[in-house]
């Protein structure tokens, strides 16, 4: 690398939805933009989170200046526990989403240890000979940023999650002119938020989201229970405003809610009306038609307020015949099962629920196309490289670049692992580095790889078969067993003939088994079971033989 050049290298978000993780490199400096992690898939049995694979970063750990995230949503802050016990340098963010990452950095006692800087739209840091500057975005999260960022090969913007509300609420506005201001002597490079380049025209705005829930709010003659993204603090701030003007009061159900309003107030970035919050405990002494109730579970999660209250299985809360529950979120493709099951059982309990698919309670915090479009004529960059979406989407959003008239050879298509070296004028791939993602599964990290998941989905779809047996060592008989036990497997009191006949093909194998040769014994008992049942039952459990010399 010349001292002209810069190289990205993208560890995750590209080609996926989540995990963001981008790394700029020069000779003598590195950054990081975002550190986020993933939800797992519902087959990745027992993982916890998905987070990238470090290793290129801590391998060039002596250049790393800092860590710049653009704002506070998880696939964008996640991973920070992970990353930051092996790095010493400061992470810089706006005051929220820093409070945010503490909040999470707290979880893992690790708070006290890492240099929180708070930065302002407009300000500018230096990290060795790359620079940075942040620009205020409009997302579904205050205190988001865009960045322009000035190296040794030209500016490069990073647009960040963003959106362009026409008319915006509370001054919650795309920096544009800033973005405009930055790029007037050239912009080299434009990385840009791809999630919503197959939505045409412009998102719906926030003012409108307001129009529509002032109006739900006008017509209910019951309870209105909300459930929205638990960092949506200005769809939170329309709720507010609605209950006072309506005179009804807002009790919070669910600890991330509650955690981020605590912290959204503190920081000044949630008005609400004094005597408008009010706690759980105080709700019996207000009719429903006085009564908000902010809750989490917009995606049906099982522990979550939402679910257990269609479940019946809330300590505090029962739907009441009349009860309204607005879904102020998008449906996450992945969710759409779990939220419609909710959905389901609370028309069973006789509440009436409203969400985005038939009604405007719900406005993304993505760039639709004429958006994205806007931010390319503003930043008008020679290259482009489109980033937070999933394969389509880069395709798609590289064709809009087409269209706004970057040529097709300078438009670049990354997935995760894949460098780019920029220069003033050209731009090139590099040898792709390792970027397998590490599965978090309670307190183990990377511990858990294909083998392991493999097994479980056996587990899982299959079922287990233990064989124990006690061997006596000097005279070689059996002392105890052999015992067969099924879990998940077969009805054992059912298939008990099933069980026995399994029992006498031990028996066999033992007779003909050396004695003392225990592996030997286990893995015949493995493959014999394991061909039986697939004969008789079509099923192909996991058999584990346990044999022990007394």
């Amino acid at each position: 690398m010349t001292d002209h050049e810069l190289k990205i290298t993208p560890l995750g978000g590209l080609g996926e939805i989540g995990m963001n993780c981008m790394v700029l490199e020069t000779n003598s400096s590195m950054v990081i933009i975002d550190c986020g992690l993933m939800f797992p898939e519902h087959s990745l049995f027992g993982i916890d989170v998905v987070i990238p694979r470090f290793d290129y970063i801590l391998k060039n750990k002596d250049k790393l200046k800092g860590i710049v995230v653009t704002h506070g949503h998880e696939d964008h802050i996640g991973a920070l526990p992970w990353l930051v016990p092996h790095v010493d340098v400061p992470v810089f963010g706006s005051e929220f989403t820093l409070g945010l990452a503490a909040s999470r950095l707290k979880e893992h006692n690790l708070d006290r240890y890492v240099d929180m800087r708070v930065v302002n739209g407009r300000d500018r840091v230096e990290l060795g000979d790359i620079a940075v500057n942040f620009f205020e975005v409009c997302h579904s999260i205050v205190g988001g940023f865009g960045l322009g960022l000035e190296t040794p090969a030209g500016k490069v913007v990073h647009t960040g999650d963003f959106k362009i509300d026409r008319y915006p609420l509370h001054g919650v506005e795309t920096d544009l002119k800033a973005f405009e201001e930055f790029s007037t002597s050239g912009v080299v490079l434009m990385m840009s938020d791809s999630t919503n380049v197959e939505r045409d025209g412009y998102s719906l705005t926030e003012r409108e989201i307001m129009a529509s829930l002032k109006q739900i709010f006008g017509q209910a003659e019951g309870r209105i229970l909300v459930t929205l993204f638990s960092s949506h603090i200005q769809r939170m701030q329309e709720v507010f405003e609605l209950a006072k003007e309506y005179g009804r009061k807002v009790a919070v159900s669910g600890r991330s809610l509650a955690r981020n309003i605590e912290l959204a107030d503190e920081l000044d970035y949630l008005r609400i009306g004094g005597g408008t919050l009010i706690n759980m405990e105080d709700l019996h002494r207000y009719n429903d038609d006085q009564l908000v109730l902010l809750v989490t579970g917009s995606q049906g999660e099982p522990l979550a307020s939402l679910s257990r209250i269609a479940q019946g299985e809330h300590r505090q809360l029962r739907i009441h015949k009349g009860d309204l529950v607005l879904m102020s979120s998008r449906f996450i493709p992945g969710n759409v099962r779990a939220i419609t099951r909710v959905i389901n059982n609370l028309y069973r309990l006789g509440a009436e629920v409203m969400y985005e698919k038939v009604s405007g309670i719900h406005a993304s915090g993505h760039a639709h196309r004429e958006e994205l479009r806007i931010m390319l004529e503003t930043v008008d960059p020679k290259f482009f490289v489109p980033v937070h979406g999933e394969y389509r989407h880069l395709v798609k959003h590289c064709r809009l670049a087409h269209e706004y008239g970057v040529a097709r050879e300078r438009t670049v298509i990354l997935e995760d692992g894949d460098p780019l070296t920029l220069t003033a004028t050209s731009i090139r791939l590099e040898e792709r580095v390792p970027v397998e993602c590490i599965y978090v599964d309670g307190k183990g990290v990377g511990d858990v790889g294909q083998s392991v998941l493999k097994e479980r989905h056996l587990l899982g779809g299959e079922g287990l078969v233990m064989v124990n047996m006690v061997v006596d060592k000097s005279t070689g008989e059996i002392l105890f067993g052999p015992d067969i036990m099924s879990k998940g497997f077969v009805f054992e009191q059912q298939y008990s003939h099933l069980l026995e006949d399994a029992k006498c093909i031990v028996l066999d194998i033992f007779e003909n088994i050396r004695p003392g040769d225990t592996d030997k014994l286990k893995e015949r008992i493995r493959s014999s079971l394991r061909r039986f049942f697939r004969r008789v039952l079509e099923r192909d459990p996991v058999v584990v033989p346990t044999v022990v010399l007394l």
